[in-house]
């Protein structure tokens, strides 16, 4: 006999899925249910009447808690200091704010002496992985409730029926067709004509940035400036990190800025087509890069560029709370010391053009740079650097010219320089 359920936190949006959640926990467990609001961005639209409607629907409770300036200053720019982009594209907008969500539901669960939690994922999705590691992270006894992974529903019609048969208050259009996840840093659109991979992502499903066809035709200037590699201030004006993020925003949709549509790897095996935007977060991404240009030693940017898929790649697969992530945060951080300066752009239909970077930790340096008159490189010095790192291509093709034979194992070339090929005896 499974051990009674008293309380039960529910990751609650106030959205079809979660909503009426709430009705079947009570029925099924007959528990408190306490509705976690986890605020990293919800529009007014989503806000307006939350509580009511949970309340409404049933919960006993409900906790909304504005995260919006921890998500960018501990879990953003972090990120963007680490130069993670999953598969080259995703900027982690999804994938990044569920373990700062799971991490606030925990501590409820803990005020509320609860014995489980609850989320709204489907047994598809990434989102169930994300949700629950961090919630073994933090109570690795906690009970974790699943219903799309047990219940009877099936489809958005029969969640719906549901909802009408259980007086559930819903803003929902029964005709939807779109998944969409929405929060401060960006903005989700799949399913529908999108599961084709040659469809076009219909116009109307963008709701964070104008067509860069329809974007105006001059563009349009600005400064940002970091300091130790996190974003401060946009035009010499200090901001806090959710109102920077939100200032970017609305400059980036203004320009058509951070489109992407990507066929993206999920972990649970499948391939899945998402459309995202990330206007203010693409600006920042090249912005922190360029900047990084020009104070980062070529060793340690080369070396940081390797780990920064592997940091996308813990992020995307829920791993967030786990050493490994932890230890890397500590290399990217001693990366950041210097990354400190201005960088200046230009937004234009779409594109981030950038047009000036300086710090007083540059090392750039122009005498060494220039191709005029200069003292202090002396260009007779690079014949013996030429010499001495190209002597191994010399020797073997010393040896080469003496007899293809004295190559173990292979025999002389086929081809020509260009494109040699060799082949074993």
């Amino acid at each position: 006999m499974e051990p009674t359920i008293n309380t039960v936190v529910l990751a609650y949006s106030g959205g079809l899925d979660t909503s009426i959640i709430i009705p079947w926990l009570k029925e099924n467990y007959g528990c408190r249910v306490v509705a976690y609001v986890g605020n990293v961005g919800l529009g007014d639209d989503e806000l307006e009447g939350l509580e009511e409607r949970a309340l409404q629907t049933g919960a006993d409770r409900v906790v909304i808690e504005d995260l919006r300036d921890e998500f960018c200053s501990d879990y953003l720019f972090p990120m963007i200091q680490a130069g993670a982009v999953y598969e080259g594209k995703y900027l982690l907008g999804t994938s990044i704010a569920r373990p700062l969500i799971a991490k606030g539901m925990m501590a409820v669960a803990e005020q509320e002496n609860a014995d489980a939690v609850a989320h709204g994922c489907t047994g598809k999705g990434n989102d169930q992985v994300r949700f629950e590691l961090t919630f073994k992270a933090f109570n690795p006894k906690i009970r974790i409730i699943a219903p799309w992974r047990i219940w009877n529903i099936r489809s958005r019609a029969d969640a719906i029926a549901y909802a009408e048969a259980h007086n559930v208050p819903l803003k929902v259009k029964k005709r939807g067709v779109y998944s969409h996840d929405r929060n401060l840093w960006h903005m989700s659109s799949e399913g529908g004509e999108l599961e084709d991979p040659w469809n076009d992502p219909p116009e109307d499903i963008y709701q964070l940035t104008v067509a860069p066809w329809e974007a105006p035709d001059e563009g349009e200037e600005l400064t940002i400036g970091f300091n130790k590699g996190a974003p401060t201030c946009v035009n010499g004006e200090n901001l806090t990190p959710a109102k920077l993020v939100e200032t970017l925003n609305a400059l980036g949709k203004k320009h058509g800025v951070g489109r992407v549509d990507i066929v993206e790897n999920r972990l649970v095996g499948m391939k899945s087509r998402g459309v995202y935007e990330t206007p203010g977060g693409s600006i920042l991404y090249r912005a922190h890069y360029e900047l990084e240009t020009l104070v980062l030693d070529a060793e340690t940017m080369h070396f940081k560029e390797q780990l920064a898929p592997k940091y996308a790649e813990l992020i995307y697969n829920g791993r967030y709370f786990v050493p490994l992530r932890e230890a890397l945060d500590a290399f990217v951080a001693e990366t950041q010391a210097n990354v400190t300066g201005e960088v200046r752009m230009l937004l234009y239909k779409g594109n981030i053009i950038v047009r000036g970077r300086r710090s007083p930790y540059s090392l750039y340096r122009e005498d060494f740079a220039t191709f005029g008159t200069d003292e202090v490189y002396n260009q007779k010095d690079a014949e013996g650097f030429i010499n001495l790192y190209g002597l191994s291509i010399k020797v073997r093709s010393l040896i080469e010219a003496e007899g293809g034979d004295r190559l173990k194992g292979y025999t002389a070339p086929r081809y020509s320089k260009y494109g040699r090929q060799y082949k074993r005896d």
